[in-house]
């Protein structure tokens, strides 16, 4: 981008949001904005926490329920922990339904019902980190905050014709973005800045034609859009095995036991099973006559690929759960409230149970 070419950008880019702003269940658009209508917090840090590292797509129908079963953060905050991550399956990343809970309850208990209205104050909320913290009080309050994310991040980089890799160019793309925030609606900016990179800034194929502001786009001009942002070689993901085990009584009631709150899937509802890693130990849950579906589970998580042996039993109606599991019984049984791994490996496990 030229020096100097800031508010021409600007005035740019914010022409285009007013025709072409997504329609999103948690936005006020601009002409309801320009009419008055302020972005409700709640609706906005909800969104923002189910939308980190989860598409669009993937969001819409989860945010609809959760609006509807808690309308307010009051409402929220006194939802039960199980219902809320029963809620949340689906999203992945479960620590965020955990931390979404705890906020609630501190944002009605310690400001009333109230969220802070600047993204320093915001960032001591829990699970609230520099990012969500930007988009809150930008978007809700009209902080010039600077918000940057993954889109953001790829819009910024080819304006500039960053070519330093990610992730360590991160931080310059956070003050390049700061540059060009501006005092006047800095949350339409940010969610202008947003829908240019889903929309026409993509990362494969970018639209330049369709775009609105590529005139000052460096990369555009160097012929580098679709190699920017360069990103640094990924190192291959370590692999894990375990074992998982499925047992449903002779009355149909499942054995289910809730993770422990911390660590992956922590606090969610899910299968019994063995310790993951290299050489993974079995442990039944219960004693009973197990055998081996045919097929693997295979999930891939941030930072690992996982394979799951998935092994079945149908014990009879006198079997007791162990410590920290219970049978639930077929009518109460929602496989919907699983997370997705478990939902896979009750996929598998159906194919060696009885039919009932």
């Amino acid at each position: 981008m030229r020096d100097g070419a800031g508010a021409d950008f600007g005035a740019a880019l914010l022409g285009w949001y007013d025709r072409q702003a997504r329609v999103l269940l948690w936005r006020v658009g601009p002409a309801a904005r320009k009419a008055g209508l302020r972005p409700d917090p709640y609706r906005v840090w909800l969104s923002e926490v189910m939308l980190q590292q989860t598409t669009v797509a993937a969001v819409q129908g989860h945010f609809a329920r959760f609006i509807a079963a808690w309308p307010s953060v009051e409402a929220l905050a006194a939802a039960p922990e199980a219902e809320v991550m029963a809620a949340w399956a689906g999203l992945g990343y479960y620590a965020r339904a955990r931390n979404l809970l705890v906020c609630a309850r501190e944002v009605t208990t310690q400001h009333r019902g109230s969220f802070p209205a600047t993204a320093a104050a915001l960032r001591a909320l829990p699970g609230v980190g520099p990012y969500t913290a930007a988009a809150i009080a930008a978007i809700a309050f009209d902080e010039p905050a600077t918000v940057v994310d993954a889109n953001v991040e790829r819009v910024v980089a080819r304006l500039f014709a960053v070519q330093t890799p990610m992730p360590a160019a991160k931080r310059q793309l956070v003050q390049l973005a700061a540059g060009l925030t501006p005092a006047n609606r800095p949350g339409d900016h940010a969610q202008a800045m947003m829908d240019l990179g889903a929309t026409c800034c993509t990362p494969r194929a970018p639209a330049c034609a369709d775009c609105p502001v590529s005139s000052h786009c460096a990369a555009r001009a160097a012929g580098l859009q679709e190699v920017l942002p360069r990103r640094a070689a990924k190192a291959a993901k370590p692999q894990r095995r375990g074992f998982a085990y499925v047992a449903r009584r002779l009355d149909g009631a499942w054995l289910l036991e809730v993770r422990p709150p911390r660590g992956l899937l922590g606090g969610m509802l899910g299968w019994p099973g063995s310790a993951w890693g290299e050489d993974p130990v079995p442990a039944p849950p219960i004693a009973a006559k197990w055998r081996e579906v045919p097929g693997e589970v295979r999930h891939t998580f941030t930072h690992f690929l996982l394979s799951l042996r998935v092994l079945v039993a149908e014990p009879p109606e006198t079997t007791e759960p162990p410590a920290g599991s219970a049978f639930t019984s077929a009518a109460s049984f929602n496989p919907a409230a699983l997370p997705t791994l478990m939902r896979k490996i009750l996929q598998i496990a159906q194919t060696g149970l009885s039919k009932r």
